[in-house]
C-alpha cells in the first residue's frame, strides 16, 4: 500500500483508534514499558560513569564466527556499538589527508550547489561541516574495505535474518550506500543536532509492514518484541525525503577519521532497545492530542521532544573516545544527535558507513546509485546538489575491487 500524505491528522486519528484498541490497556502498557525504560536510563547513568553505556570491542577480539553471546547480548540491549581499530590507523590517516585534498583543490567551499538540502538548512555556518560529497577515493576505500566488510557481516548476523525458509535479507554481503561525510572544525558550534530516529516518522505508526515490525508493542505482550526481527524490516515504505534513507540499514555507521570522543562535537546516543517502543506508545496516550503523533511529521526525522519525552533525553550520553580507524554502529530505532559545539583542538571528521545487507529493497536502489557514482552526482537519496560532476581525482571503477563492483551492482 502506497503512502499518502493526504489528510495526515485524519490518517493519525484513524491509526491511534485502531492502535488503541489493539493495546487495550493503553495506559497500563506505556505505565510498563515507562518503568522499564527508567531502569533502563539507570543503567544508562551507571555505566557512563565508569566507562560507556555504548558497547565497546576491539576488531581483533571478534572471532571468526562473529559475537559470542555475551557480545551479542550487550549490542541487542544497547542497540549499538563500537568498534576500536577496525580499520588500519596509517591508511585512515591517509585517507583523511586525501579527501582534504580533495575538498580543497576542487573548491568546494566557492562552489554553488544545484539543489539546497533543506534537512540542514537550519544551520548558520561560514564553512559547511556536513559535506555533499560522495564519491572520493577515501569514501570508496572506506566501503570497500575487507575489515569493514566483516564487521558489517557479524553485525548483521545480530539480527533475525531468516525465519525458516523465509530469507529476510543476505547478512554476508553488504551493498554500498553513497553517504556523506563530516569534517568539524574545532570551535564550531553549527551542527547540532537534535535527538532523533532515521528511517521513517509518522510510517512507524501508519505503514502496514512497521505495524508488523512493531505489532508485539501494541498488544498485551510487549515484552516478547525483538528490535532485531528482520520479519517486514525491508518491506516498509518511506515518505521520500533527503531526511530519510530509503534503503534498509541494519545499523548506521561510521568511521572515525580522526581522534575525536565527548565534547569533540560528535554523537550522542540513548543506547537502549526500549526508546522507540516508549515513543511509539507515548504517541498514543490521551494527553495527546488526536491529530498529533508527538510532533512526528512525514519526510522528517522522529523528534525525541523535551515535552513529550523527557525521560528518554535522561539518556542521552556521547560516544567514548575513538581513536582514527575506529568505527561507531547504532540499530535503525537508536535515537542519537550530534553535541551543539565542538570543544576539542582537533577536527573532528568522520565519513558515514552505514550496514546495508543484500535483499530485494535495497538491491532495487542500486541502479540509480551506480548512475549517480558513474556521473558524479550527488546520490539520489539526498539534494542534487551535484558538487562532484566535474571534480579531479574522484573515484572511479578502475578505484573499485571485486568486492567494491559487487556491492556497487557492478
Amino acid at each position: 500500500m502506497a503512502l499518502s500524505t493526504n489528510d495526515i491528522p485524519g490518517q493519525i486519528r484513524e491509526v491511534k483508534k485502531r492502535l488503541r484498541q489493539q493495546v487495550g490497556d493503553y495506559a497500563g502498557v506505556f505505565q510498563a514499558v515507562s518503568k522499564a525504560m527508567e531502569t533502563e536510563v539507570e543503567r544508562i547513568k551507571r555505566l557512563n560513569e565508569t566507562g560507556s553505556a555504548i558497547p565497546e570491542f576491539d576488531f581483533a577480539d571478534i572471532g571468526p564466527e562473529g559475537f559470542n553471546d555475551e557480545q551479542r547480548r550487550l549490542i541487542e540491549i544497547a542497540g549499538s556499538a563500537v568498534i576500536h581499530n577496525t580499520l588500519p590507523r596509517d591508511e585512515t590517516d591517509s585517507n583523511n589527508e586525501q579527501l582534504a585534498n580533495y575538498i580543497v583543490s576542487n573548491g568546494y567551499y566557492t562552489q554553488v550547489p544545484e539543489a539546497t538540502d533543506n534537512y540542514f538548512s537550519q544551520l548558520k555556518s561560514d564553512k559547511p561541516q556536513i559535506f555533499g560529497i560522495y564519491w572520493s577515493k577515501a569514501q570508496i576505500w572506506a566501503r570497500q574495505h575487507p575489515n569493514m566488510a566483516q564487521v558489517r557481516k557479524h553485525l548483521n548476523r545480530v539480527w533475525k535474518w531468516q525465519d525458516g525458509d523465509q530469507v529476510h535479507f543476505d547478512p554476508d554481503l553488504n551493498l554500498a550506500y553513497a553517504d556523506r561525510i563530516r569534517r568539524r572544525e574545532p570551535g564550531d558550534a553549527s551542527l547540532g543536532l537534535s535527538p532523533h530516529v532515521d528511517s521513517g516518522s509518522i510510517e512507524r505508526w501508519i505503514e502496514p509492514n512497521y505495524n508488523h515490525v512493531y505489532h508485539k508493542l501494541f498488544s498485551q505482550n510487549w515484552q516478547e518484541y525483538d528490535a532485531f526481527d528482520g520479519t517486514a524490516r525491508t518491506a516498509v515504505e518511506e515518505f521520500p525525503s533527503p531526511a530519510v534513507c530509503s534503503m534498509f540499514r541494519t545499523y548506521q555507521g561510521w568511521v572515525a577519521m580522526t581522534p575525536q570522543g565527548p565534547g569533540d562535537g560528535t554523537l550522542q546516543m540513548v543506547p537502549s532497545y526500549l526508546a522507540v517502543p516508549y515513543m511509539l506508545l507515548r504517541a498514543i496516550q490521551d494527553d495527546v492530542p488526536e491529530d498529533d503523533l508527538c510532533g512526528a511529521a512525514p519526510g522528517r526525522a522522529l523528534t525525541v521532544s523535551p515535552q513529550w519525552h523527557p525521560l528518554l533525553l535522561e539518556g542521552l550520553v556521547s560516544i567514548p573516545h575513538m581513536n582514527a580507524g575506529d568505527t561507531v554502529w547504532w540499530h535503525p530505532d537508536t535515537i542519537h544527535a550530534v553535541e551543539d559545539v565542538h570543544g576539542g583542538t582537533g577536527y573532528s571528521n568522520v565519513i558515514y558507513v552505514g550496514a546495508v545487507p543484500d535483499c530485494d529493497k535495497n538491491r532495487s536502489f542500486l541502479p540509480k546509485q551506480k548512475d549517480a557514482f558513474l556521473k558524479g552526482a550527488s546520490c539520489p537519496d539526498f539534494a542534487a546538489e551535484n558538487y562532484e560532476l566535474k571534480y579531479t581525482d574522484r573515484a572511479s571503477v578502475d578505484d573499485l575491487t571485486e568486492l567494491g563492483k559487487k556491492q556497487m551492482g557492478f
